[in-house]
């Protein structure tokens, strides 16, 4: 079954605009998008979002602010605190007043942020894929896959060949960096200011895991080039309640790469 995809936009704070879809009907699943060049809701879960949606879940899909089809403020600082509150606010205005959380990279980063600073709205479970903002962000910088995106967003030579080879490094096996993906998502890239990437700001919440008393679950794979592995034993250190699946062959987007067993797992884990 394919769900027709509802989309509205919200003013909020200094007059940026929010774009929020969803579909489907039932209890609310926010999914939460990482950055790079390109990055939407609709790229980063277009294995995902049916799947939920026809397993009986509200389905909402907010692009970030700098990203997707939300506005894209050039000239400015790009930080978590930014995205967390324009997120909240748009979502309170499209009526989602909370839910269970599923966000990769930055998007994970937010969810977490979410669930510490505004835990009325993180009233379901915590789904992570690779979350960021767990360390220093001088030690995401040393990844190779954050170092090559850095390195090549807002060049003048950026065209669709960097959009593939930039896709690529986000998984193990380029067969997913498909020619339609590619195309969708420099058409966003274009339209992006480069600040979004250049002058994002995120702590590190790596030491305050231990105050998630939400059940969470993570996953991650084993090729990854963004996020350090050893974020796992953070949350297995801190965490009261926490459970990883660990793929090999398995880069940074493991809901792309391995979608049909991050979907069974995950919708388990929701229904409890």
């Amino acid at each position: 079954m394919v769900s027709e995809l509802r989309r509205q936009n919200y003013t909020v704070a200094d007059g940026y605009e929010i774009s929020v879809a969803e579909l489907g009907e039932g209890p609310v699943v926010v999914f939460l998008h990482g950055s790079g060049p390109g990055a939407s809701a609709a790229s980063n879960f277009r294995h995902n979002a049916q799947v939920f949606a026809d397993a009986g879940f509200r389905v909402i899909l907010p692009d970030l602010i700098g990203y997707g089809a939300s506005s894209k403020p050039d000239g400015i600082d790009y930080p978590l605190e930014l995205f967390t509150t324009t997120l909240l606010d748009a979502l309170k205005r499209h009526g989602v007043t909370g839910g269970h959380l599923i966000g990769n990279s930055l998007g994970g980063g937010i969810a977490i942020q979410i669930a510490l600073d505004h835990p009325e709205f993180a009233t379901g479970k915590l789904v992570l894929m690779a979350p960021g903002c767990l360390h220093e962000q001088a030690d995401y910088f040393k990844m190779p896959g954050i170092a090559s995106m850095r390195g090549s967003f807002g060049s003048d030579d950026f065209d669709e060949n960097e959009q593939r080879r930039l896709i690529t490094n986000l998984v193990y096996d380029p067969v997913h960096a498909s020619d339609e993906l590619v195309k969708e998502r420099f058409a966003v890239a274009r339209t992006q200011s480069k600040d979004a990437i250049m002058r994002m700001k995120t702590p590190a919440l790596g030491s305050r895991l231990g105050e998630l008393k939400i059940p969470i679950q993570l996953f991650w794979g084993y090729d990854e080039r963004f996020m350090p592995l050893e974020g796992i034993d953070l949350f297995f250190k801190a965490c009261e309640d926490v459970r990883c699946v660990t793929f090999n062959k398995t880069g940074h987007w493991v809901q792309v790469e391995r979608a049909e067993e991050f979907n069974r797992y995950t919708l388990d884990f929701l229904r409890g």
